[in-house]
């Protein structure tokens, strides 16, 4: 996607992407990677969401990549934090209260700014992506915190009926992005309530990705 095209999603407040509560997949599985906190949780692509708070409250420190500098003003604002906020080159870093967010573009993201993560949770991130991106994105992920334990989520439904985002990503695309690297074990799948976007069957599922 333009970049243009998340910046106006913000910015007119088209965010059915946000949920209003933590990932029901998250609460139930993310468990089963088996990290003991305290440890670095990296969320790319994370928006404002309220997994997050979730992951906080597990005794993770939380650090997330986000396109929109809006998405991350509304994050600290709605739970009435007033982050440090730093400018290093292209990405602007806002901490506050265990979360630090990288604002810009993620692909300016560097290994050193990063830091070490003991883990990445990926809900809306790979599912946002075109597929012309998503190998560039998963390669970057690699080269940004080595191929350390990932909780991805997914959607499948038939791409025919429905454009994107949020995009369908098959198993197989899973392995040919991130096969190579990890093992990849399927945690939970279920049903979409009334389909995606109301328009189709839809599943949606959680995915334990273990190094090899």
């Amino acid at each position: 996607m333009d970049p243009q095209f998340w910046h106006a999603r913000w910015q007119t407040n088209q965010i059915g992407f946000h949920q209003g509560a933590p990932n029901a997949l998250l609460a139930g599985h993310f468990a089963a990677l088996g990290l003991t906190p305290p440890g670095r949780v990296f969320v790319p692509l994370c928006g404002k969401s309220h997994d997050m708070d979730w992951l906080r409250a597990q005794g993770f420190e939380v650090v997330g990549a986000e396109l929109s500098p809006l998405a991350a003003a509304q994050f600290f604002a709605e739970r009435g934090l007033t982050p440090k906020t730093t400018t290093d080159g292209a990405l602007q870093t806002c901490s506050a209260a265990g979360v630090t967010m990288f604002v810009g573009d993620i692909f300016e993201l560097t290994p050193a700014t990063l830091g070490p993560v003991a883990a990445i949770y990926d809900r809306a991130a790979l599912v946002a992506l075109p597929p012309a991106l998503r190998a560039r994105y998963s390669a970057h992920l690699t080269a940004l915190a080595g191929p350390v334990p990932q909780f991805i989520v997914t959607f499948t439904y038939d791409q025919a009926l429905i454009e994107g985002p949020p995009f369908s990503i098959s198993e197989a695309e899973l392995h040919a992005h991130y096969g190579a690297t990890h093992h990849i074990a399927l945690a939970h799948s279920q049903a979409v309530p009334g389909g995606m976007k109301g328009t189709c069957p839809a599943t949606e599922s959680a995915w334990l990705l273990t190094p090899r």
